[in-house]
């Protein structure tokens, strides 16, 4: 269990314990709700991890001719961009893991195992729904993700610089301080 170890100062942090802890009420468990500023901190940073737009500061394609794609052609050029998107999709896995419950559809009185008489017996399909349901909400965010590159302007490299030094990492702190407090009080 997620909670089993607080109260000997431990918390486990395993994925699975962080999906069950979240399943317990529903959509209103989702650590999204309870901790929105995580929430954003983490979905910014991970858009700067993946270069994408506005973050994608490797370098200027007007300075250059492509940069860094001019070495790349054919399949190493196709195995590039791959790889950004599998980055892409893979964080896009963590925000829906961590803040959206996982697999859980957590929709008040919609049990999809009682709808499909899903039980032990049945288990490839209910693996199977829990699979579709991540993939959604992961999908959710590579949609955001992409219209974020469609409609945000690059940011210059002295402002991502602000932002990450003087706005994120002051926020993300504090959000700790909060947080940590909060458990140690609760004890």
């Amino acid at each position: 269990m997620y909670g089993s170890g607080i109260a000997m100062g431990t918390v486990t942090l395993s994925t699975v314990d962080i999906v069950d802890a979240q399943s317990k009420y529903g959509f209103l468990g989702w650590n999204l709700w309870r901790q929105p500023i995580g929430f954003v901190v983490f979905l910014i940073s991970s858009l700067a991890e993946c270069e994408r737009l506005p973050f994608d500061l490797p370098e200027a394609e007007e300075e250059l001719v492509a940069g860094y794609q001019t070495e790349y052609s054919g399949i190493k050029f196709g195995l590039f961009y791959v790889a950004s998107y599998l980055n892409l999709l893979i964080s896009s896995l963590f925000v829906t893991v961590l803040y959206l419950g996982g697999s859980n559809i957590s929709i008040p009185y919609l049990f999809i195992s009682e709808s499909f008489e899903i039980t032990k017996a049945y288990g490839v399909f209910g693996t199977t729904i829990d699979i579709f349901i991540t993939l959604a909400k992961t999908y959710l965010f590579l949609f955001l993700s992409i219209t974020a590159r469609w409609t945000l302007p690059r940011l210059r490299m002295d402002q991502l610089l602000n932002l990450g030094w003087k706005f994120l990492l002051p926020i993300s702190l504090g959000n700790l301080l909060l947080t940590t407090s909060s458990q140690l009080f609760s004890l």
